[in-house]
């Protein structure tokens, strides 16, 4: 019997521009019946936001996210054994990118399943993109340690890179977080460093701006509770 295919879906990063989602990644969305998703909830509300055409209570779902058990893993690929595709969907973006997937992917590639990457939103590129940074050496270091002085340690290591190698340093947190992180950038960081904070992509409200670390102690943003990826470069 031949295999499915393992679909990676990049999901909205906004649920008000469900027009961003691809035709072509549409089609292929549309045509499955069997998702692992990192919640959902909000994989049913992407399917709606995107039109799905099938009863939202037919598809079927496993849940894959941190709390996973790893020996749970491998039952959710049974599908891909009996010739039927999956679409993998992550709470927003790319599955597998800062998100959860990657050990799935590893274990199908492990059984000789074909994976197919689906083009659709990157919030990490998107900020890149429109950072004005370097875009040929960057590093995204996902979350920074929670302990204040770690996390302040682990700054001025990234600090330290975009001196040394010109190496844009990319690296996000959690929204309710965001502001304590932003205060220590701009007490750890010097002057002259450029921080880049990319906030709420593709939304209306969508907040894009690259000053240096003197420029933004001027004005500072209140970025509490909003979606953000936050660059340093020079």
């Amino acid at each position: 019997m031949k295999k499915g295919i393992l679909y990676l879906i990049p999901s909205l990063l906004s649920e008000e521009n469900a027009a961003i989602i691809p035709a072509h990644t549409r089609e292929i969305l549309y045509s499955l019946d069997h998702f692992v998703v990192e919640n959902e909830k909000t994989a049913r509300h992407f399917l709606k936001a995107v039109q799905y055409p099938k009863p939202l209570q037919d598809a079927s779902m496993h849940v894959l996210n941190e709390h996973t058990k790893a020996e749970d893993v491998n039952g959710m690929l049974k599908p891909l054994l009996e010739g039927k595709n999956i679409g993998i969907i992550s709470e927003a973006g790319c599955p597998a990118v800062a998100d959860p997937g990657s050990d799935l992917v590893r274990i199908a590639h492990s059984i000789n399943i074909e994976i197919i990457p689906l083009v659709g939103p990157s919030s990490l590129l998107l900020a890149l993109m429109a950072s004005g940074m370097n875009g040929q050496c960057f590093s995204f270091a996902g979350y920074l340690p929670r302990d204040r002085n770690d996390r302040i340690k682990a700054i001025r290591e990234l600090e330290r890179k975009v001196v040394a190698k010109n190496e844009t340093q990319i690296f996000i947190e959690a929204p309710y977080r965001n502001q304590h992180l932003l205060e220590d950038i701009l007490q750890s960081c010097a002057p002259s460093t450029l921080l880049c904070l990319a906030a709420n992509l593709t939304a209306a409200s969508q907040f894009v701006k690259t000053k240096t670390v003197a420029e933004w102690k001027k004005d500072i943003p209140d970025i509490q509770k909003k979606p953000v990826v936050f660059l340093l470069g020079r």
